[in-house]
């Protein structure tokens, strides 16, 4: 099983998504408090560091 993502539920707790590596099922398990913040945070973050389409096919950057 290979973590892909987070998931946080309706009632604001956190879960780990896991991809199996041999068969694609995917499955879920709630975060535990022993589990590293970093590793958890940087999980969280990889949508934004690697998006799944190119983002300059959004258009044009505007600056506020």
């Amino acid at each position: 099983m290979e973590p892909i993502a987070l998931e946080v539920r309706r009632d604001g707790e956190w879960a780990i998504i896991h991809r199996c590596t041999g068969c694609g099922t995917l499955r879920t398990n709630r975060i535990a408090g022993d589990d590293h913040v970093l590793t958890l945070l940087s999980l969280a973050l990889r949508p934004i560091a690697n998006p799944a389409f190119p983002l300059d096919s959004l258009g044009p950057s505007r600056r506020y």
